[in-house]
């Protein structure tokens, strides 16, 4: 059996550019998409946090050290520049595969610098 898990994640990434008239996807600086395993032409989840879009699309390269992300296409219409999103990537992953699966996570603060990385999730408190 293989189940849907997380597997990369850039968390409150800032909107830099939203180009409406684009071939489509999500261009991702290069030096992100490398810390976080995300892989060019990846389908990605967007999760606008200023107004609750979700919305799925492919990850392109933007240049190393840009900082850039891009809302490109149709998408554009969901986020707009300076806002935050949650960029995820899944993948399937086998119960042996499991045993030792971790999520690469990015944390941003502003200008999409990275504020550091973890492999898991805190626990939510009540």
């Amino acid at each position: 059996m293989l189940t849907h898990m997380l597997k990369a994640k850039l968390h409150m990434a800032r909107v830099t550019h939203a180009v409406l008239n684009y071939e489509g996807s999500c261009a991702i600086d290069g030096e992100l998409l490398d810390m976080s395993g995300i892989r060019e032409n990846e389908q990605i989840q967007i999760y606008n946090v200023e107004n609750g879009q979700r919305f799925t699309t492919y990850a392109i390269r933007a240049e190393e050290g840009s900082r850039m992300i891009s809302v490109n296409g149709a998408a554009a219409h969901l986020a707009s520049e300076g806002q935050r999103v949650i960029i995820c990537s899944y993948a399937m992953y086998t119960d042996a595969e499991l045993e030792a699966h971790q999520p690469a996570l990015v944390y941003l603060q502003e200008g999409n610098a990275v504020s550091h990385t973890s492999n898991a999730i805190p626990v939510q408190l009540a």
